[in-house]
């Protein structure tokens, strides 16, 4: 799988960690592993609370819970090529990169605050783990889709990721979060 696959939870997994979430897979080395951000995780924190960044557009950047690991970690994604040190996801989006030239960039009004998101935490799999989880039926692939981080409201991404992608899926969207309420 390349970087800026998006990775779809099938709508009954019982992950609460994973339920009707999207991830954008950043890395995925079979033999080490992969690394992703839960894209539908949106907190009430901005980065200003977590970090002493100056008052400005960049210290009121929404957090996201990119997953469950190391939720002491902060990660980026955003839609600036030239950044230095940002790995290219596709689609416009990379990954990372100088965070200090990102804040001052934001705050200069060079990069737009709704061009970046930041998560608290990530999602990883050991080697071959998410390649169960795929063939175990847990995850839907929509493969080289990370312009989607940027256009696809995050409380609605899981619901219209799936709409978009059609036939099955979309009826899958509209799968109720317990079958038994029905």
């Amino acid at each position: 799988m390349k970087p800026g696959t998006l990775l779809i939870s099938q709508p009954f997994l019982g992950d609460p960690h994973f339920e009707r979430s999207v991830v954008l897979l950043c890395r995925h080395q079979p033999a080490e592993g992969a690394f992703g951000l839960v894209l539908t995780r949106r907190t009430a924190t901005v980065l200003g609370d977590a970090l002493p960044l100056p008052p400005g557009p960049a210290a009121a950047l929404l957090l996201y819970e990119g997953g469950p690991v190391q939720l002491d970690t902060l990660h980026f994604v955003h839609r600036h090529a030239a950044l230095p040190g940002a790995t290219s996801l596709g689609d416009d989006v990379y990954w990372g990169g100088d965070f200090d030239l990102l804040i001052s960039l934001v705050n200069t009004g060079v990069i737009l605050p709704g061009d970046v998101r930041c998560f608290i935490g990530y999602s990883g799999w050991s080697a071959g783990q998410l390649e169960q989880e795929i063939t175990g039926g847990s995850w839907f692939r929509q493969p080289a889709s990370a312009g989607k981080v940027f256009t696809l409201r995050s409380d609605a991404f899981w619901q219209g990721i799936l709409r978009e992608k059609g036939g099955r899926y979309r009826a899958l969207s509209n799968y109720p979060l317990d079958p038994r309420l029905n």
